[in-house]
């Protein structure tokens, strides 16, 4: 088992990496949770996940009881989150109670708010079935719905209790949702580690193949990363998690004219922001062409979104620019960007127009 702590003082926990692990997760959570049964929250879509995690917990000693919503990003809304909070009211959760949530992020995200202000504060377990999730939003305590206005809008920090991560589960997942997750995890050697960026060029294909030896080292590789931005910066005060974003207010953008539906998956959508971040870089002279066009071709070869017109977005510039305007890093009516110097070299630049973006996506879809 490869355990990754998250070192946050008295909000510490470990996320733990390993095959077959879900199987035996009741060994793992028992001596947590101790005598008080929990409560599952499931996403349909992992009914065999379920079973298994059920059976575990009962080997274990530990009684649950399930909760399952409805899968896509539309679950992430105040009607689920009512519904949501009523169902664990019901099942008489109390404070010191675990929520496990069972699922890829939509699950953990709507799971950790719903336990973040239910009774003002419940714990709960991320348990994610997704590559997204498990190199992403399981880690680092970010919950949340989204708004009519945008994506993750209303919300909370609330770190889980544990993490616990199997990679095999990735087996029943979509190949749509495996090359969507994988977009995660090529945006941390875009962010500050070129040669894991360098890695991925060479491991990718392998990875998006199921190649169990690629995945392990890319999810345990990907959760070291964010654990120590996170563990640096956890509410995001000084910048350095915000490096966090790259791709994602462009992308949120994107998502926000699909509807937050399946047309657009939060993953591709990152993918096609990263592209456009790199994109925009390249026409500011922040970085190099080359730098650009390499990053844009490692999606095509995934299957992914490199940019405005891959992501099947036709909306007029000025209509992504208004979705920008409510992000929610908006700060005195300025919209910090995450840009890049190169491969590896993101920063954060609050120097940038919404009226130079407009005018990027204006020449981006011509």
């Amino acid at each position: 088992m490869k355990v990754v702590p998250v070192a946050l003082g008295a909000r510490s926990y470990e996320v733990r990496i390993a095959s077959g692990l879900l199987a035996r997760a009741g060994d793992e959570l028992a001596p947590l949770v101790g005598t008080r049964p929990v409560v599952i929250v499931a996403d349909e879509c992992v009914a065999p996940h379920l079973a298994t995690l059920e059976r575990s917990l009962a080997s274990a000693g530990v009684t649950a009881r399930a909760i399952v919503l409805p899968s896509g990003e539309g679950t992430k809304s105040w009607a689920v989150l009512e519904r949501l909070c009523d169902a664990l009211l019901d099942h008489g959760v109390e404070r010191q109670d675990h929520v496990i949530a069972l699922g890829g992020g939509v699950i953990g995200d709507l799971v950790g708010f719903a336990t973040a202000i239910l009774k003002r504060g419940c714990r709960f377990i991320q348990l994610p079935t997704t590559l997204l999730a498990q190199v992403d939003s399981s880690v680092g305590g970010k919950t949340g719905i989204n708004a009519r206005a945008g994506k993750n809008l209303i919300g909370s920090f609330h770190q889980p209790a544990v993490v616990l991560i199997d990679p095999d589960v990735l087996d029943t997942l979509p190949a749509r949702q495996v090359r969507a997750g994988y977009a995660e995890v090529v945006k941390y050697g875009l962010i500050d580690d070129a040669d894991f960026f360098g890695w991925c060029e060479a491991n990718g294909a392998a990875l998006l193949a199921g190649d169990p030896a690629a995945r392990a080292y890319a999810i345990a590789h990907a959760v070291a990363a964010k654990a120590r931005i996170v563990g640096e910066d956890e509410f995001e005060t000084t910048g350095r998690r915000a490096l966090l974003n790259l791709g994602h207010t462009f992308g949120h953008a994107l998502e926000a004219e699909a509807g937050f539906s399946d047309r657009l998956l939060h993953g591709e959508a990152v993918a096609a922001g990263c592209g456009l971040a790199f994109d925009y870089s390249a026409a500011v002279g922040l970085c190099a062409r080359t730098d650009a066009e390499r990053v844009k071709a490692h999606w095509r070869e995934g299957g992914l979104p490199d940019g405005l017109s891959a992501s099947g977005i036709t909306a007029p510039a000025a209509r992504l620019v208004d979705h920008m305007r409510h992000d929610k890093k908006m700060a005195a009516g300025t919209l910090p960007f995450l840009l890049a110097r190169g491969i590896g070299q993101a920063f954060l630049d609050k120097t940038v127009t919404l009226e130079r973006v407009e005018q990027f996506l204006n020449d981006e879809a011509r």
